[in-house]
C-alpha cells in the first residue's frame, strides 16, 4: 500500500474560500500534519471533519518530518496544511515536501488562497513580472541590506 502527501491551501481569512476539493482531501486523509493544531481544529469543526492531527511546525519540523515520512511510507495519506495560505510557501511545511521527495514519496496539492497572489492582485503595481521574497529580516541591519541588495530589481516585488 502506498500513501502519499496532499499539500492543502487553506483560507487566509475567510472560511467560504475553502475549496470543496480542500474538504474532500481532509476528510480522505488518514491524518493531518497542523502548524497548530488549534486554528486547524476550527477549520476541521466548522466543516464536520473528524481526523487525527499531528503538530507541525518550525521547532520540530526535522523529527517530526521523518515521523510524518515513515507513516506515509507505511501506507498513510497525510494532508499538510498551514494556517493559512499554501503550506511550503514561507511555511515549515517546505521541508517536508522536500523530505517526501527525497524518499521518493508521492506529492500532490490541493490548490488555495495565497496572500502573495492576492496582495499582489489588488496592489495596482505591474503584476506581468514579479518575485516573491518572503519575510525580510526581523534584525535591522540585515533588513536594510537586503532591501540595498533588491534596489536595482525592475520586477514588482513582494514581502510578507
Amino acid at each position: 500500500m502506498s500513501g502519499k502527501l496532499v499539500v492543502v491551501g487553506t483560507p487566509i481569512g475567510n472560511l467560504s474560500d475553502f475549496s470543496p476539493r480542500g474538504v474532500r482531501a481532509l476528510s480522505e486523509a488518514d491524518f493531518i500534519a497542523a502548524e497548530d493544531t488549534r486554528v486547524t481544529r476550527k477549520l476541521l469543526t466548522h466543516f464536520g471533519i473528524h481526523k487525527p492531527m499531528i503538530s507541525y511546525f518550525e521547532h520540530n519540523k526535522y523529527a517530526r518530518g521523518q515521523t510524518i515520512c515513515a507513516r506515509i511510507e507505511a501506507g498513510e495519506t497525510c494532508a499538510l496544511v498551514s494556517d493559512a495560505g499554501m503550506p511550503a510557501i514561507s511555511d515549515p511545511g517546505e521541508l517536508l515536501v522536500a523530505q517526501c521527495a527525497e524518499r521518493g514519496i508521492p506529492v500532490t496539492v490541493v490548490p488555495g488562497p495565497s496572500a502573495v497572489v492576492s496582495a499582489l492582485a489588488v496592489s495596482g503595481l505591474p503584476t506581468g513580472r514579479f518575485a516573491f521574497e518572503g519575510f525580510l529580516s526581523v534584525n535591522r541591519k540585515n533588513r536594510k541590506e537586503r532591501l540595498q541588495e533588491l534596489k536595482a530589481e525592475r520586477r514588482t516585488l513582494v514581502f510578507y
